[in-house]
């Protein structure tokens, strides 16, 4: 198969794969709750802390906005309290997944299936944690889940959270192609601009929480992946050459 010609699909998984975040919020809250803080995340506020990616660097930016003087010799103290909080936070995630509180976005499982059927090699690239991803993924697909995935790349693989292309960058190496032969799914500005920076052509299905987002350099901006082929795939995939060209200097930020 030429390289140029489309052989694997990449997902993102918060906002992507499914609407997600109405869940995690939800956790954050209880674990604040638990841990007996007087933080409370409304929407609004959990819009705006979406900025910030990943789940413990998003607590410690809010710590830093309400405590301003935040101090912490060595930093283990604050370190440890945001890991017990995430702790309580991902076990309050996981129960909402198993009682049925988080489902796949439309048109989702459906192309996850073709591609598979077709051969088109699978892979998560993610800032999320591998316990969130597997919770969500064994209650929508199955216990067999992992089998659709040639490569996970997660919060444990890739510290560097987006905008940073780490977790791009380590997706493609590990499935041995260039990025001309892939497509991104994203949700967030966030999430475009990593795989912008690392050469992927991005499809991207705001939600919610990311519809205000600037998406300039996606290769196309769909509601959800309802109704969208494999044929759509291999069609807009072929116009990346272009479209790679054209967004050139957003790839280079």
């Amino acid at each position: 198969m030429p390289a140029s010609e489309l052989q694997a699909l990449i997902f993102d998984v918060d906002g992507t794969l499914a609407d997600t975040e109405s869940a995690h919020r939800a956790a954050f809250n209880q674990a604040f709750s638990a841990m007996g803080l007087d933080w409370f995340w409304d929407e609004a506020l959990y819009t705006r802390l979406l900025d910030i990616s990943g789940g413990k660097e998003r607590m410690l930016h809010h710590w830093r906005q309400v405590q301003p003087d935040l101090q912490d010799i060595g930093g283990a103290g604050v370190r440890d309290t945001i890991a017990r909080l995430h702790e309580f936070k991902t076990a309050a995630y996981e129960s909402a997944v198993q009682d049925g509180a988080v489902q796949l976005r439309p048109g989702v499982l459906r192309l996850i299936e073709a591609a598979s059927q077709a051969r088109l090699r699978l892979a998560i690239a993610t800032t999320t944690s591998p316990v969130n991803i597997a919770a969500l993924l064994r209650k929508a697909i199955g216990p067999d889940w992992k089998q659709y995935f040639m490569v996970v790349e997660d919060a444990s693989t890739a510290p560097l959270k987006k905008p940073h292309p780490q977790v791009y960058l380590q997706t493609l190496a590990r499935l041995q192609l260039p990025a001309a032969s892939c497509l991104a799914f994203e949700d967030s500005s966030n999430g475009l601009r990593a795989a912008l920076a690392a050469g992927l052509a991005t499809l991207v299905t705001p939600n919610g929480f990311t519809a205000h987002h600037d998406f300039t350099g996606a290769l196309r901006i769909l509601p959800t992946l309802q109704g969208v082929t494999l044929a759509h795939l291999h069609a807009w995939h072929a116009e990346a050459p272009a479209w790679r060209l054209a967004s050139s200097l957003f790839s280079s930020d």
